[in-house]
This record gives C-alpha cells, structure tokens and sequence, in this order.
C-alpha cells in the first residue's frame, strides 16, 4: 500500500470513530424503550407500545451495524498503521478466520471504501428511524 492509500484509510478510521458516537445515541434509544415497555407497558397506548417496540427492535440491528462499523474501523486502523501490510494479507486472514470466502482476485480499495461507507450510511438511517419512532412514541403517550 502506498502513503495516498494509508491516508484513506486513516481518514475513514476516523470517520468511523466519529460517526461511533451515533451508534451510542442508538444503544441509548433502544435501552430506554426496552425499559419503558418492561416498567410500563400495561399504561401505554398500542401506538406507543409499537413504537417503543420498534425502537427496541431496530435496536438489534442498529446493535449489527455498530459492530460490524467498529470491526471495519479497526481494519482500517491496521491498514493505515501497517499492521496489516496489504490488501491480499487481509482477505488471506478474514478467509483464515471464516468471515469471508477467500477471494478469487484482490478487491479494491475504493470498493472496501465504499461498502464501508455504505454501510455507515444504512446505520444512520436505522438510528434516524429509532429516532423518529421513539419520538412517535412519546409524542402519542398520555402524560399524565
């Protein structure tokens, strides 16, 4: 890998370090409407008890994406730090490990990139509807 190469790498590591503080605002959606359904779901209404359920639910995925943009960002660490010395050594060691069939010729760096960023976006959007749900929720809920 050369230093323009390192340097994407390290650019989306960061990224995906920021962008981590987005899956705590998810974790924390889905932690409070379990709590909410488990303390008080015989006193919401069906609309509120959907949407703290689905929040919840959306939090199971939310909980995938999160750990698989956290497995890429240390990935993507080790590539810019060198750790991991080429593209072919880490599809060697994620065939070794069973996470992925070994390849039949070396993937891009850009295409890495760009399902990483793919895939930080699909986490967004399921945090954006946690979000939207959970408020659909409290905002149906007869606070009495």
């Amino acid at each position: 890998m050369n230093d323009n190469e390192r340097a994407h790498c390290a650019t989306l590591a960061a990224l995906l370090r920021a962008e981590h503080l987005a899956g705590w605002w998810g974790f924390a959606l889905s932690v409070i409407a379990a709590a909410v359904l488990a303390l008080t779901v015989r006193a919401l209404s069906m609309t509120a008890t959907m949407g703290f359920g689905a929040v919840a639910v959306l939090g199971v995925l939310e909980r995938y994406f999160a750990f698989r943009l956290r497995f890429d960002q240390r990935l993507f660490e080790s590539l810019a730090a060198g750790t991991l010395p080429s593209l072919r050594a880490l599809d060697g060691a994620l065939a070794a490990l069973g996470l992925r069939a070994a390849p039949e010729s070396e993937r891009a760096l850009a295409d890495r990139i760009g399902g990483t960023r793919q895939l930080m976006q699909r986490h967004l959007i399921v945090i954006a509807c946690q979000s939207a749900m959970f408020l659909l929720a409290v905002m149906t809920e007869d606070l009495r």
